[in-house]
């Protein structure tokens, strides 16, 4: 199945990293750009409409939660994947009202990033 991918994260190594992975392991995923903040993220979203948004929680100028809280506002309803250096118990209650779908910490990244994207790529499409 294809899909198209927006990286966000404020470190450039792992948007290169994420990129590098997708294309070696799911060739038929495209990354459509990338964002080093939220703001950029939402911006992104708005001109690519992606279908699958990795967005790190702790980014400069706006947070991966607030963007994902931007973009579950937008028509476009990508599917939204968060990554984090840190998890918490607060961390389920902060997503609860955007459409994230998931996480994956960063220091698993390798071995959960795609089945994570295979499981969000398998769900049915959010309503317009």
């Amino acid at each position: 199945m294809s899909a198209r991918i927006l990286i966000a994260d404020d470190h450039e190594f792992m948007r290169t990293g994420i990129r590098a992975m997708l294309a070696k392991w799911r060739p038929e995923w495209k990354v459509c750009g990338e964002a080093s903040n939220g703001e950029e993220a939402v911006n992104a979203v708005i001109d690519l409409k992606p279908d699958i948004v990795i967005l790190d929680v702790s980014m400069p100028i706006m947070s991966g939660i607030e963007a994902a809280l931007r973009i579950s506002s937008l028509p476009l309803h990508p599917r939204i994947l968060l990554l984090t250096g840190h998890e918490s118990d607060v961390f389920g209650t902060a997503l609860a009202p955007s459409d994230a779908r998931g996480y994956v910490d960063k220091s698993h990244v390798i071995r959960e990033l795609i089945p994570a994207i295979d499981t969000l790529l398998a769900q049915t499409s959010l309503p317009a």
